[in-house]
């Protein structure tokens, strides 16, 4: 039997329905509150303000992917990953790369892992009185986190993983691509990416628009079914935002992402090649951990799970399943209490500072120091 609606539920339904069509939104997208204390090329460090009183935590560098707004660790009032580790008393950093133009078609992944991530790496912890940071990579930026740790000399205390494919065989959204470019030799989509520069951004957008191409057909009856959920109805809304303000690939290092991952898998054995050398993941030592999504269609679990194997040097590889698509898994509505959940415990388990205030502790007052401390 269908409920009744109540005048207040007939009340809010008005009100949000108001608010989506002639109002301002029901999304909060006002950003967090943040200040600059490193650029570079296609580097932009940012440091949020906290909004707690200070407390000695490592700090925690968020790394997005190429081609997504650096937003989508603060997506939204509400669902923002970075209010939500400031909140814990973290200090909190983003390196955010800006628009990409036809002029950086040359850039390759190794701009990114040798360069843009390094520097923001040794900015933060320059930033932070020397601590250890704390990396929190996202799809494209959890690889490219990986093997900047893997490849170069860096203070990092431990890498978090979050919907990171590293073995694109399992992408199945991928399949028709592969199949297409070994039947024309991958010259199709190398011609198009070398004539265009790159992959603009209105393709990008389409092509993540594609992948969940039914939730966009079925889009309008959630919201009629939901119109009263201002909260649903808020996350609807910041996501259409951010699907809508997609960046552009780079010509060369899009060319390095379609042949070696996507054609020929060559992530999936751990060994990268890039520029004169080999980087090999097994080469990372700080604890790990790894989050997939359960209805993840862009990195499906098993391909993000595949990065366990990979990581044969880290003492520890913490592996999670949590609820949630590509985005949904990172800052969904159910987020909070999967994804972030792990997220804060490995943190605070890996949190070096406040391990070595223990330590100390400890040993002032003759007892045995705890594992982990938060």
């Amino acid at each position: 039997m269908a409920r009744i609606p109540t005048f207040h539920g007939v009340f809010d339904a008005c009100a949000n329905l108001w608010d989506m069509s002639l109002g301002p939104g029901v999304a909060d997208l006002t950003p967090a509150p943040s200040s600059i204390i490193d650029e570079g090329p296609q580097r932009t460090v940012h440091r949020y303000r906290p909004t707690t009183r200070a407390r000695r935590h490592a700090p925690v560098l968020l790394v997005p992917p190429l081609a997504a707004p650096a937003r989508c660790f603060d997506l939204r009032r509400g669902a923002s990953l970075v209010q939500h580790l400031v909140a814990l008393g973290y200090p909190t950093y983003l390196v955010d790369y800006g628009p990409i133009a036809f002029s950086d078609r040359q850039l390759g992944l190794e701009h990114w892992v040798d360069d843009v991530i390094p520097n923001a790496v040794e900015a933060v912890t320059e930033d932070a009185a020397g601590l250890p940071v704390q990396l929190v990579g996202w799809c494209l930026g959890g690889i490219m986190s990986v093997l900047a740790v893997a490849g170069n000399e860096l203070p990092v205390g431990s890498v978090s993983l979050i919907a990171s494919p590293f073995d694109f065989a399992k992408v199945r959204t991928m399949a028709p691509i592969r199949r297409l470019a070994e039947l024309t030799g991958g010259r199709l989509v190398t011609g198009l990416y070398s004539a265009l520069g790159g992959a603009p951004a209105p393709l990008v957008s389409l092509g993540f628009q594609l992948t969940a191409l039914d939730k966009r057909v079925t889009k309008p009856l959630t919201i009629i079914r939901h119109i009263n959920d201002r909260d649903l109805l808020a996350h609807i809304e910041a996501v259409d935002d951010y699907m809508a303000h997609m960046l552009a690939y780079p010509g060369r290092t899009f060319a390095q992402l379609y042949h070696r991952f996507f054609r020929i898998n060559d992530l999936a054995d751990g060994r990268v090649e890039l520029s004169d050398r080999t980087i090999d993941i097994a080469d990372v030592d700080v604890p790990a951990l790894v989050v997939a999504g359960t209805n993840d269609v862009l990195a499906p679990a098993e391909a993000v799970l595949a990065a366990e194997e990979l990581l044969t040097g880290t003492p520890v590889v913490r592996v999670e399943r949590a609820p949630g698509g590509h985005l949904g898994v990172l800052t969904g509505r159910g987020a909070r209490l999967a994804t972030w959940r792990y997220l804060d415990e490995f943190l605070a388990a890996n949190d070096v500072e406040q391990a070595a205030l223990g330590q100390a502790a400890a040993e002032a007052s003759g007892r045995e120091a705890p594992a982990a401390v938060a």
